[in-house]
């Protein structure tokens, strides 16, 4: 595969609104070098928040904002997939509230969709539980029905018996975090992190094994361990190296069911000299079905 076949979207969205990091990803990581993954540059979609209020209903931090931003990115997204055809979405977040606004408009573009989430933490809090509010805590449970109307749309945009998650903290958990997993559906495909360290070339082949529908990837980079990378917003230890992730990763990305990849949740603003972003543009060039242009 070669660089014809994707297009690049990025999707500057910081679900807390105070500007801390994430929004500065797309640009930094299309700086180190990501850009040159694909040959075609859709530029960003309006999904800048700069709203820290917390809605008195919901519990949803910027939740007006977080609205407008996921539809401005599923109107950015499938924009690009109608006008592009043949080519795959590569977006760069941002948080992982981006998938907010790749799952809004999916249903009616592609049917059904499922996803595949590699994620430090399960995100599926309850917003008026949350410390914060932030949407990046709780998507998933968005998006399989499990949050506010206004962001749940009444009706789940993902089915739980197509949702993987992959690589999240089990062990050494604080309560409230032994809380979160404790609340995830019976009926979620999951591979725990310590599971995934065990074999992570077989973890991520029996991920792409697992599947029964066209699959979107997501990245969220605090999957890996802080020793590797710590430019995030919640390190957490006991994740992958880079080494170990690539193997993950390599069976997901060369299976026919996917249909795009998002990477979310990397900070630039703990990254000075660039080591971190340059790391995560190597781990992506690793990968079968994007073409490198330069050695990484």
């Amino acid at each position: 595969m070669n660089g014809s076949d994707w297009f690049l979207l990025g999707a500057p969205w910081d679900c807390s609104g105070t500007g801390r990091g994430e929004a500065r990803a797309p640009a930094a990581l299309r700086d180190a070098g990501l850009a040159d993954l694909v040959d075609l540059d859709l530029g960003d979609a309006a999904t800048v928040i700069t709203s820290t209020d917390r809605d008195r209903t919901t519990g949803v931090r910027a939740l007006p904002e977080t609205v407008a931003a996921a539809h401005a990115l599923s109107a950015a997204l499938w924009t690009g997939v109608r006008d592009h055809p043949g080519r795959r979405p590569l977006v760069l977040g941002g948080d992982c509230s981006l998938l907010l606004g790749v799952f809004a408009g999916a249903r009616a573009a592609v049917g059904e969709l499922g996803l595949w989430l590699l994620d430090g933490h399960p995100d599926y809090l309850d917003a008026p539980s949350s410390d914060t509010g932030e949407t990046a805590d709780l998507e998933l449970a968005i998006l399989l029905g499990d949050g506010p109307p206004e962001l749940t749309r009444a009706t789940p945009m993902l089915a739980a018996r197509n949702a993987a998650l992959l690589g999240h903290r089990t062990t050494s958990l604080d309560p409230a975090s032994a809380a979160e997993v404790a609340r995830l559906p019976d009926d979620l495909f999951t591979i725990d992190s310590p599971a995934l360290l065990a074999d992570p070339r077989g973890a991520g082949e029996r991920a792409a094994a697992w599947a029964a529908v066209p699959m979107w990837l997501h990245l969220d980079v605090d999957v890996l361990d802080p020793s590797v990378l710590p430019a995030v917003t919640y390190p957490q230890g006991g994740g992958p190296d880079l080494d170990q992730l690539a193997a993950v990763l390599a069976p997901l990305l060369a299976s026919p069911r996917l249909i795009g990849v998002s990477v979310a949740d990397f900070r630039p603003d703990l990254d000075p000299d660039h080591r971190y972003a340059k790391r995560l543009v190597s781990l992506l060039s690793g990968q079968p079905k994007i073409e490198v242009t330069h050695s990484g």
